[in-house]
């Protein structure tokens, strides 16, 4: 039985280190924009794109709960009781609700496009877990934009409209 166990173990602590940073050389990820998702197209290389939505991040409390070079997901607690996301989504007895924030991004050295979407996640990160997809509206879209200027400010290239 141990011969069994200690390589299972050394597999499954294996699946859970992160993949390792991409060099610059190295061809960046093709991305699609799914329905209910908003895009933009930032005048910086991946990497600046990054930094800023970490900063961002920072600055603002919203814990980062995935972190890859070229994507970024973060939670935002949903706090109080909130009728109409129980009647359109049920209600998150079991656990906390929050919304989760994907953005991803590829490009590079002047163009980064990056696509973000969002989700209602009752119960998060619990056996009830259940998760609904949001549209973008005009908030998260400037979110989006904020992204935008604060990774471009600190670019060297042309800003893009």
């Amino acid at each position: 039985m141990r011969k069994l166990l200690i390589p299972a173990i050394l597999m499954a602590l294996s699946a859970c280190q992160s993949s390792p940073q991409r060099g610059p050389s190295e061809p960046q990820p093709t991305l699609d924009v799914p329905d209910g998702a908003q895009s933009v197209t930032i005048a910086a290389d991946p990497t600046a794109v990054h930094a800023a939505l970490v900063a961002s991040a920072a600055e603002k409390g919203t814990p980062i709960v995935q972190d890859q070079p070229n994507m970024v997901v973060m939670e935002r607690q949903m706090t109080g009781e909130n009728p109409a996301l129980d009647a359109e989504f049920g209600p998150s007895d079991n656990g906390q609700r929050v919304v989760r924030i994907r953005v991803r991004f590829t490009g590079g050295a002047c163009k980064t496009v990056a696509v973000q979407d969002l989700a209602v996640i009752n119960n998060t990160h619990t056996a009830l877990e259940q998760s609904f997809v949001l549209p973008g509206n005009p908030n998260t879209m400037e979110s989006l934009q904020g992204l935008k200027a604060r990774a471009e400010q600190n670019s060297s290239c042309p800003p893009t409209y």
